[in-house]
């Protein structure tokens, strides 16, 4: 089944304020992944709050990046949206959270514009969370995938 695109929404938690509290930091942490994820970048806008905290996006043009940060809490909401299979957002997510140092993470992958011939789209859902490095991606994934047909069954 072919889909139109991949939004990854992330949490991640024990984070470097040092890092996450520095909008020269987050934006180039953002770009960069925007290029591990082998996109082109139209626009980047990032904004730093007082007293702390970082707001930024970076418009490509498969979607975006986004990134909304809190240091006094160590946490990190990262948003990554591609269209076209020639994008690499598993990349992005994987360099961002390492650049920021999460220590635990909570991800949802929606595969969004998909559809079985009728033109009527849906999505799908993958959600996990995992421990930074010490366990692989994959052993702690818990998969919610159901179809508008399936649950109107």
């Amino acid at each position: 089944m072919d889909t139109i695109g991949h939004h990854y929404i992330v949490e991640a938690s024990g984070c470097n304020p040092d890092i996450i509290g520095k909008v020269s930091k987050v934006e180039a942490i953002l770009v960069q992944a925007a290029e591990k994820a082998n996109v082109q970048v139209w626009t980047i806008s990032f904004h730093r709050f007082q007293p702390h905290g970082v707001s930024g996006v970076v418009v490509i043009s498969e979607s975006h990046l986004s990134v909304h940060t809190w240091p006094e809490e160590r946490y990190v909401a990262l948003d990554i949206y591609t269209c076209g299979n020639s994008a690499l957002p598993d990349d992005a997510v994987e360099y961002a959270l390492k650049e920021f140092e999460a220590k635990t993470v909570h991800v949802t992958e929606i595969t969004r514009g998909l559809e079985e011939g009728d033109k009527q789209f849906f999505h799908s859902i993958v959600t996990w969370e995992e421990e930074i490095p010490s366990r692989p991606k994959r052993e702690l994934r818990r998969i919610t995938q159901v179809s508008p047909k399936e649950s109107k069954a």
